[in-house]
């Protein structure tokens, strides 16, 4: 009988060594890729741990002047604030208050530490008594007054010197209301990241917590997306981009990630995916279980998100993974 012929074709050459496998890697993680999501509280020397999110916490402006200290000593590539007030109303008046506790914290990690990028989350759900993103008409959102307040608390950002304001209610026509509110107020440079396409997620219950933003009635799927749809998506993110928005995002990432590549694919525009607090949750609790590395599943779980196309990771796993990639 003759022989089977050698193999010609063996991929496991290049697989050998650590050095091999870098040489040919065909996507890379850098801390510049993160950014790192913050939840500031009123107070001084506050700091709340998450009891879903171990290792997070909310902090006062002196606590998150130190954590962006440490982003920015690690090459973190920036970090997003969400802000929780004392005071909570139906007109989430303390979201677009220019005193408010996103803008002071803008203003201190603009003084404390300059040259690291700030992200604001433009939403309502955080000042609102009732947990939803915006003005509640006959038990749904307002969207046409919503866009009002949304347009007010940008503009709020942009003055206390936010480098990027992030629009995340899914309101109809936000980007080009607070495009056009920003370029009336002399902000016509500053970029809009647009959570283009943001799903109604289970994998959001922790954030829950961390942002006390659960809804008082009902959910949330009135606005956000349904999670069986990916055609829409690719028509949420077109309209953002004809309304104005720089840069768009995916979210949650992980259960996403085949909208995250037809998205990379679609449009020449930089792509961001929010790895969200149900993400890293469940990678935490299965290490604690000891069931996987949690080095390993962090970094598996990024680069995946980057090779699907996400040229920037909102994740809680910034810093982390910034130390790891430096090992």
């Amino acid at each position: 009988m003759e022989a089977m012929p050698f193999p010609v074709h063996r991929p496991r050459r290049l697989r050998a060594s650590e050095s091999l496998r870098r040489l040919v890697r065909e996507t890379s993680l850098a801390p510049e890729n993160f950014i790192l999501p913050l939840f500031v509280v009123e107070g001084e020397g506050v700091r709340k741990p998450i009891s879903s999110m171990p290792g997070n916490a909310q902090m006062s402006i002196d606590g998150i002047v130190e954590k962006c200290a440490e982003c920015k000593s690690l090459g973190v590539g920036g970090v997003i604030l969400f802000g929780i007030p004392d005071h909570k109303d139906e007109e989430a008046s303390q979201g677009r208050a220019a005193d408010g506790i996103v803008p002071r914290a803008v203003r201190a990690i603009r003084q404390e530490v300059p040259g690291l990028l700030v992200v604001t989350d433009v939403c309502n759900c955080e000042y609102t008594s009732h947990g939803h993103c915006g003005k509640i008409v006959d038990g749904d959102v307002e969207n046409d007054t919503t866009l009002g307040w949304l347009t007010e608390a940008a503009v709020a950002h942009a003055r206390a010197g936010a480098d990027i304001v992030a629009p995340s209610d899914m309101m109809d026509g936000r980007v080009r209301a607070i495009r056009q509110g920003l370029d009336a107020a002399g902000y016509s440079k500053l970029p809009i990241l647009s959570y283009a396409a943001k799903y109604a997620s289970s994998f959001y219950g922790p954030f829950r917590e961390a942002a006390e933003s659960a809804p008082q009635f009902g959910d949330r799927r009135s606005y956000q997306m349904d999670p069986a749809n990916a055609r829409e998506a690719m028509r949420e993110i077109a309209l953002d981009l004809e309304e104005g928005a720089d840069m768009i995002m995916v979210k949650p990432a992980g259960p996403y990630l085949d909208i995250i590549k037809e998205a990379s694919q679609r449009w020449d525009v930089p792509l961001a995916a929010y790895q969200v607090s149900g993400e890293f949750s469940m990678i935490k609790a299965a290490a604690q279980n000891g069931w996987i590395d949690e080095n390993r599943a962090m970094l598996e779980s990024l680069i995946s998100i980057r090779r699907a196309g996400a040229g920037t990771i909102l994740t809680y796993y910034a810093c982390d993974a910034a130390r790891a990639l430096a090992s």
